[in-house]
């Protein structure tokens, strides 16, 4: 999967995930970066988030999963300051117009692309399987 998902509980504008196949080192760091400054990115935004292609971009359990799994806090978060914002942005005191982003790198490392832990998930079928076993006891939200 590769593409790009606005969330909705982002306000339509605050929380933006692109998906990638990542073809050098740098590039999902690049991809961040334009996301943040391109038109549609770059007014009212908060947080850009850039994932590998093996994440769906729509799915914000996958999203979260790979910002915990992939993403180092210290060397793979950046910070825009002073960015074009509006009146529409609840966080921001009257009369300003700016507001920072944050550029959250959830990919893999490019270095460790061959090396990196493979994604553990238990089949489909044993899914199924467990959710007949358990459904009583399991509730759908």
């Amino acid at each position: 999967m590769q593409g790009v998902w606005v969330h909705e509980p982002g306000c339509a504008r605050m929380f933006n995930v692109i998906s990638i196949k990542q073809a050098y080192a740098g590039h999902a760091r690049q991809a961040l970066h334009l996301a943040a400054a391109c038109q549609s990115g770059s007014y009212l935004g908060r947080f850009v988030v850039v994932v590998d292609d093996d994440i769906d971009p729509t799915n914000l359990e996958q999203v979260l999963w790979a910002m915990c799994t992939r993403c180092d806090p210290v060397e793979d978060i950046d910070f825009i300051k002073r960015a074009w914002s509006g009146p529409l942005d609840p966080r921001l005191p009257k009369g300003v117009t700016w507001n920072s982003r944050g550029l959250f790198d959830a990919c893999r490392p490019y270095e460790m692309l061959k090396d990196f832990p493979a994604v553990v998930r238990a089949s489909d079928e044993l899914r199924e399987k467990v959710a007949q076993k358990f459904r009583d006891q399991i509730k759908k939200h």
